[in-house]
């Protein structure tokens, strides 16, 4: 099999109808939609299949239905690749907790849990501390980190996600995202308004970090079965307790995207599979490889698409 590393989509890669195909045809992906209904208390299965758009996009609603959605993406593909094992595993931003599933950290029904759980404390911060986020395209994360410095007294904004060595994101109150708006404009950047209701990656939502910490303490974590490439550090934790702290401190650190994937490259990555709704890793990826590059990216969360990727990895 080809040494293959497997991504997971966060926030942002939702649409209306995903795993629907899966839930009709599969009794174990119903099995995971009714977990996801049961644990969060709300309707995920029916939000995913008809919506509306803004309460599947609702936070609380949102990370445990695209994880149920990453969940189950995962289990098709070892159904058709039983003995198949990942050289790495990596997810953004929300993501990383499927792929702590996928690494053998998490159970099914503890994944589901602590995004729960995420969801809950990250929308009561942002109803607390109200703000949101601005893709910053055509400046270096270096060029964008600077200006955030330029724009301290101006409002509250940093860098959440260096997502390709083009793609920044960014996260604060309106005041600070303006200035830094403003300011990446003068310099010939592109910014666009994400539609999020929280100001993810940032100071705005830090008061949810203790209580996930304590939340945490409860659930069991065991050590990585194969290597995760984690957001905050960019490199592999073997740790348990390790990988309780970084991800209470994921909440509020930047996703250093770029950097994980250029780990996974140092490691001999030649297949990137993007399991999950939509395909915006995969549209960063041909971003941040070498543009002749032989690696080989894939996105699935379709029957006929995890066919496809499991034939690829097969060889």
């Amino acid at each position: 099999m080809k040494k293959t590393a497997i991504l997971f989509p966060g926030q942002g890669s939702q649409y209306i109808g995903m795993g629907q195909v899966f839930a009709e045809n599969d009794s174990e992906a119903a099995q995971l939609f009714a977990s996801g209904d049961r644990i969060a208390g709300l309707p995920i299965h029916k939000l995913c299949l008809e919506g509306p758009m803004a309460d599947l996009t609702r936070v609380v609603a949102l990370q445990p239905a695209l994880t149920v959605i990453n969940l189950i993406c995962w289990q098709q593909l070892q159904k058709r690749l039983p003995d198949f094992v990942p050289a790495c595993v990596a997810g953004h931003s929300l993501g990383e907790y499927s792929a702590l599933h996928a690494a053998g950290v998490l159970s099914q029904e503890d994944t589901l849990k602590l995004v729960t759980k995420r969801g809950e404390l990250m929308d009561r911060e942002g109803n607390a501390n109200p703000g949101g986020m601005r893709a910053i395209l055509g400046l270096s994360g270096e060029k964008v980190a600077q200006m955030v410095n330029e724009c301290q007294g101006r409002g509250q904004v940093v860098v959440a996600n260096y997502n390709t060595p083009a793609q920044v994101v960014v996260s604060g109150d309106d005041a600070g995202l303006s200035a830094l708006g403003e300011l990446c404009k003068s310099e010939g950047a592109k910014v666009i308004p994400l539609k999020v209701s929280v100001a993810n990656h940032s100071p705005l939502v830090a008061g949810a970090v203790p209580d996930f910490s304590a939340f945490m303490q409860d659930i069991t974590f065991l050590a990585p079965k194969i290597p995760v490439i984690f957001n905050v550090t960019a490199s592999s934790l073997d740790q348990p307790e390790d990988i309780k702290d970084v991800m209470a401190k994921q909440i509020a650190s930047p996703v250093r995207w770029v950097e994980v994937i250029e780990q996974m490259v140092d490691l001999g990555v030649e297949v990137f599979v993007e399991l999950g709704p939509k395909n915006v890793l995969t549209g960063m990826m041909k971003k941040i490889l070498p543009r002749k590059t032989t690696c080989v990216c894939l996105q699935a969360d379709t029957p006929e698409t995890i066919e496809e990727v499991a034939a690829c990895i097969a060889g």
